[in-house]
């Protein structure tokens, strides 16, 4: 039996019932109909499978071995993670713990930005996979499109405080992971926080088309048209930030643009409504509209009840409540540490104005 996409059991006994916000005790009418939970999965241009949802440990160090295994315990199959977040040791563990064994698990990191240099890639891989006790990961990402100094500094700055630039670029960074592939130690490699022109010279300039863009993707910003344009690419997308606003992180940042502290996404009335409908929460409509969209979603959390019910978000929608969420499409993005990083991230994108100058850390 493929463990791997076999819909969950336990999902397929229990109740649909779910709630109608992001807490544990708001239940739903009785009469709402019964909704099947789904196991969807995407082909990537590499023919690898990629699950719908998956975990993201971004934050939350000391929690995340135990989130981890409770989350692959649970039925997702796709975790997330990268180097500059200081969890890969955490995330090896939780894996081991889990007892899920390593081929049925999706397991993706990022490459930052100090270790760009052509020379220094593999060896920045070796360091992921020994803190992942893994011989290999499925999929390895360039965290940004922008080169910082070599070093052991991650975030290198000059006596005024301002990023100090790397010597090489994306495209020398690109050719380095292409190697890497070949060793057997990575499956498949793709990019995040890029602008189109970026991921057009990278497929211009290489032999690879990149087999994912991890970007910011949420009902505030739909990004239609580059998304479109990413499909007639062969390149698949992964949601970062599939909730908006909902995490504080883009309210306390240096750089926290006023966009930030409006009305979170899951807060929508109009979400709030579609749910009830469901008997599902906002937050899992939230999920289930970036599925729908033939996209991955990669939410947060440590605990256990969000966990199940992002579990439970794969589920289809109604062509009618698609184009409802269409319309709450505001051109709204929050991550965009620009200044600080001394790139003009999203160059070509939408929803760049507003930036903010300050550090990230």
């Amino acid at each position: 039996m493929d463990f791997f996409w076999d819909v969950r059991t336990y999902l397929q006994s229990a109740s649909r019932l779910r709630l109608a916000t992001r807490g544990p005790k708001s239940l739903v009418s009785q009469s709402i109909r019964q909704i099947q939970t789904r196991s969807t999965g995407h082909i990537l241009n590499t023919g690898a499978k990629i699950p719908a949802i998956g975990f993201g440990t971004f934050q939350d160090p000391d929690a995340q071995e135990d989130a981890v295994s409770r989350a692959l315990k649970m039925g997702l199959r796709l975790i997330d993670t990268a180097r500059v977040y200081d969890v890969e040791k955490q995330v090896g563990k939780g894996i081991k713990a889990s007892g899920i064994p390593r081929e049925e698990i999706f397991l993706g990191t990022k490459l930052w930005c100090n270790n760009y240099h052509p020379d220094d890639v593999e060896s920045a891989v070796d360091s992921s996979l020994r803190d992942l006790d893994t011989p290999y990961v499925d999929l390895l990402l360039m965290h940004y499109p922008c080169t910082f100094k070599r070093g052991e500094d991650r975030f290198p700055r000059d006596a005024n405080g301002k990023m100090i630039h790397g010597e090489t670029n994306f495209v020398d960074t690109w050719r380095a992971m292409e190697k890497v592939v070949k060793g057997g130690k990575v499956k498949a490699i793709g990019v995040s926080n890029f602008s189109k022109g970026e991921l057009e010279r990278l497929i211009k300039e290489t032999d690879t088309v990149p087999a994912v863009h991890q970007m910011e993707v949420h009902p505030y910003l739909q990004q239609k048209d580059f998304n479109k344009w990413l499909k007639t690419q062969g390149i698949h997308v992964v949601q970062f930030s599939p909730l908006g606003n909902m995490n504080d992180f883009y309210r306390t940042t240096g750089w926290s643009k006023e966009v930030s502290h409006m009305m979170k996404v899951i807060d929508q009335p109009l979400l709030k409504e579609i749910a009830k409908k469901y008997g599902k929460s906002a937050v899992q409509v939230v999920l289930a509209w970036g599925v729908n969209s033939g996209r991955s979603v990669i939410p947060k959390s440590t605990i256990d009840w969000q966990i199940k019910e992002n579990v439970e978000s794969d589920f289809q929608l109604d062509p009618e409540d698609m184009e409802k969420i269409a319309t709450l499409d505001i051109k709204a993005r929050f991550n965009d540490p620009s200044l600080d990083y001394r790139w003009r991230l999203y160059s070509d994108l939408e929803g760049i104005d507003g930036t903010v100058e300050g550090r990230t850390h």
